[in-house]
């Protein structure tokens, strides 16, 4: 049986290459067409917990209508159709192995390289589902309130570059409450308040991950998840670290950060402030075991999910990443070779070749998450339905403007002049 499902795969996504009429195409990127067997350590994962995380995107994929397929393009089209294939597959058998797996994307995708334009690699970072204590009510411990999404915040319809604002009036907005303005009090006695915990670090923290487990005082776990945001602009405070000499760019991570702010309150403060945007959360029912949802809406998976830029990504595409990452301590790298699933995004992702892994939850996770910021080779998993060139070999870039010589150009520029100069000027009109 399984035989059989796999030869039907085969000849289905040959008839599906054969039949291509998109190509692919990404903003402010090159691509690269590859082979497999030119990815190293393809052969080496285990894409049976790859196909299963893949199962996860494939949940949402194809709940989408029809028309909703449509205004989302060509790959997430593609996307549906693998999708339907590998729900097909999982029925047909318990679960697939590793071999099967992996024979299941080589089937139904194409690995093509990207990169941003003149570039060679891309840049990864790590994040995790924070965790700490809290309480549904206001105590002299518990005083720093996290807030859901308010009323008056206005959302901009969905890949609109606009952002969201203030709602003033009955048509009129204007830019929201920075972080600032809300920690301020801007917010304040309107019943926002999900919980509230004990430290203003947790709560940025918390912000800059997307979702939090917090330990109630009454023995129960809530879990938040990222709602919206204000619509300022994310600013990473590490950078304003480096300037001042606190912390050297080689040493940064999100530890540092974290024992800046908790060591000098009042600094901390102000260094968070710098970073104006705030994010909103809801609460999420979801087991112990599980872990934080991300922006396709279903759970990640440590070690398998990545955030991407959605803006210029399918959330389902998989992708093959190429790294050395300092997973098992912060002296050395070991080797990444991995293939993850766009599940989630992030303000600071930005860009064709810009991922961040979800590692886990806790703290002891968030120190390895926090310490991830290495360049890596981006391989995208693109459908079959989707051309991406005859043959591997690389998408040259553009072609540089001719640069003229100073010379020259003083040359040109001096004849012209002559020439304006022996230009008769126009006879005055006769007057009036």
């Amino acid at each position: 049986m399984r035989a059989l499902w796999l030869a039907a795969a085969l000849a289905l996504a040959a008839g599906s290459a054969a039949g291509a009429e998109h190509s692919v195409k990404i903003r402010n990127a090159t691509i690269e067409p590859l082979q497999f067997a030119a990815l190293d350590g393809w052969a080496g994962d285990d894409h049976a917990a790859a196909f299963q995380t893949y199962l996860q995107s494939c949940g949402a994929i194809l709940n989408a209508t029809a028309k909703i397929r449509a205004s989302r393009g060509a790959i997430y089209e593609g996307l549906y159709q693998v999708c339907q294939r590998a729900k097909a597959a999982n029925a047909s058998a318990d679960k697939l192995d590793r071999d099967q797996a992996r024979k299941f994307f080589e089937a139904n995708f194409r690995p093509v390289r990207i990169a941003p334009i003149g570039e060679s690699q891309g840049f990864l970072t790590g994040y995790y589902e924070t965790e700490f204590e809290g309480s549904r009510t206001w105590t002299e411990e518990f005083n720093v309130p996290i807030y859901r999404k308010p009323s008056n915040l206005v959302m901009p319809p969905p890949r609109s570059k606009a952002r969201p604002g203030r709602r003033v009036g009955r048509k009129g907005t204007a830019p929201y409450y920075d972080r600032t303005e809300i920690e301020d009090g801007a917010l304040a006695g309107r019943d926002l308040e999900i919980c509230w915990v004990k430290n203003p670090v947790d709560h940025f923290f918390a912000q800059i991950q997307g979702s939090t487990r917090v330990r109630l005082t009454s023995g129960e776990t809530l879990r938040l998840n990222y709602a919206a945001h204000n619509g300022m602009p994310y600013t990473p405070v590490g950078k304003f670290l480096i300037e001042r000499g606190i912390v050297t760019k080689e040493e940064m991570s999100m530890d540092k950060i974290r024992q800046f702010m908790e060591a000098n309150p009042e600094e901390g403060k102000a260094l968070r402030r710098k970073n104006r945007s705030f994010v909103f959360f809801r609460e999420v029912e979801l087991g112990d075991h599980q872990e934080g949802i991300g922006a396709q809406g279903i759970p990640l998976t440590a070690g398998r999910s990545l955030a991407v830029d959605r803006n210029l990504h399918t959330y389902g595409t998989p992708f093959w990443l190429e790294a050395e990452l300092p997973t098992d301590n912060e002296n050395g790298e070991a080797p990444f070779r991995r293939l993850v699933i766009a599940q989630d995004t992030g303000s600071a992702i930005v860009g064709p070749a810009r991922g961040d892994i979800y590692f886990g939850s806790g703290e002891a996770i968030g120190s390895v998450a926090g310490r991830i910021k290495q360049n890596g080779r981006f391989v995208m998993l693109v459908p079959r339905t989707i051309a991406v060139g005859e043959e591997p070999g690389h998408v040259p870039l553009p072609k540089k403007k001719p640069v003229i010589p100073v010379q020259q150009v003083a040359e040109a520029a001096s004849e012209a002049a002559q020439h304006a100069a022996n230009v008769p000027l126009p006879r005055p009109r006769p007057g009036t």
